[in-house]
């Protein structure tokens, strides 16, 4: 099985549907923050606007946010309604079939070997019981293709922190270039951390789960040690690790997002308190990223999958998907992200150190 990257097919604009239709209707923010009545909001997949005649396609489109057209670049911008400013031109319209100057094209890369014809077909919801061989198969090879010609980013919960082999796996992919990218949280960073300097995390030997005297006491300390370092590659640095997701990412250069929590500890120096400045870091981070692939953490993959569009427009105007996975163990974490509007994503019900491990072995790294 080799990777083909499927075609987008455009809208055919000819059709009397779009030609007869008006413009899309906008309307001036009136002060900061506030978005006219009737404003339009965006959905992960490419939508369409009729300006001056002209059908315009907005970029960077994504869950739950306005577009602002910008008359001297005749370009529209997708922008979250607490950063609208005063006098921006804002699109109205709660219509997406076109009739009103918006079209929503869910459909661009529809068709192919996947097509059902079939309305009344068993289990096409996602399980414990499905069968996955054929979706690692396709990561595998998207990856392959991904390492060269994409950007991968990668969203991460603490349960990889907790056992040897799972921070192996993630440290060889990490090192042999297919992650681009590593959004977590606190405590991602703060046990993967501490099983590189005291192989323990939560004060638990990462291999064999003996709980190590005091050892409630490691992460504090191993907290204490990097704020003491100044930060997460100062600590890596100076205490000479070599091992873990963490210390992978600083010795490969990895850029990495870590955003923060009510009820972190320390926390890292790296980690964003302010929850608005968290967000717009992910949403650079994932701005230009191909691929995404999150991993048992709920709130990091519902907030993702909200700032992640289902294409991508790139340098030479071509358009193609954003492939998105969501693996957990739990159904209902991977069902509430198709629950919340992220329909382009591909879930994956499994325990995820046995999902990276095998990973990591079909990518041929472990």
């Amino acid at each position: 099985m080799s990777f083909e990257m499927p075609r987008y097919k455009a809208p055919d604009f000819g059709l009397d549907i779009f030609r007869n239709a008006p413009d899309a209707a906008m309307a001036p923010a009136e002060r900061d923050g506030i978005v006219p009545e009737g404003y339009h909001s965006t959905s992960m997949f490419p939508e369409y606007f009729k300006i001056n005649g002209r059908w315009l396609l907005a970029g960077e489109s994504r869950m739950d946010s306005c577009v602002v057209y910008r008359p001297e670049s005749n370009r529209l911008d997708v922008v979250e309604a607490r950063n609208i400013k005063k006098g921006d031109l804002v699109l109205l319209g709660r219509t997406e079939s076109g009739r009103d100057g918006i079209f929503v094209h869910a459909n661009g890369f529809a068709g192919g070997e996947d097509a059902l014809e079939d309305a009344f077909v068993f289990r096409q919801g996602r399980s414990r019981e499905t069968s996955y061989s054929r979706d690692y198969d396709q990561l595998t090879e998207l990856l392959k293709y991904e390492k060269q010609h994409g950007k991968v980013v990668w969203v991460m919960g603490p349960a990889f922190a907790f056992d040897r082999d799972a921070r192996r796996a993630m440290q060889a992919i990490v090192e042999n270039g297919y992650v681009h990218g590593l959004m977590a949280g606190n405590a991602l960073a703060t046990h993967d951390l501490e099983g590189a300097y005291l192989h323990t995390a939560l004060g638990q030997d990462i291999y064999t789960q003996k709980s190590m005297p005091n050892g409630h006491y490691n992460h504090l300390d191993v907290l204490n040690l990097v704020r003491r370092s100044g930060s997460i590659p100062a600590f890596v640095e100076e205490y000479k690790l070599d091992n873990g997701i963490m210390v992978s990412c600083v010795r490969n250069n990895v850029p990495f997002v870590l955003a923060g929590s009510i009820r972190d500890d320390g926390p890292l120096p790296e980690v964003i308190g302010d929850v608005y400045e968290a967000a717009n870091a992910m949403r650079d981070m994932v701005r230009d990223a191909t691929t995404v692939i999150c991993l048992a953490t709920m709130l990091h993959t519902i907030a993702t999958g909200n700032m992640t569009p289902s294409f991508r427009v790139q340098k030479d105007g071509s358009i193609r998907p954003v492939y998105f996975y969501a693996v957990d163990s739990d159904e209902f974490v991977v069902n509430k992200l198709l629950d919340r509007g992220s329909l382009s994503a591909t879930t994956i019900v499994a325990n995820v150190h046995d999902f990276i491990t095998r990973l990591a072995r079909g990518l041929g790294v472990m």
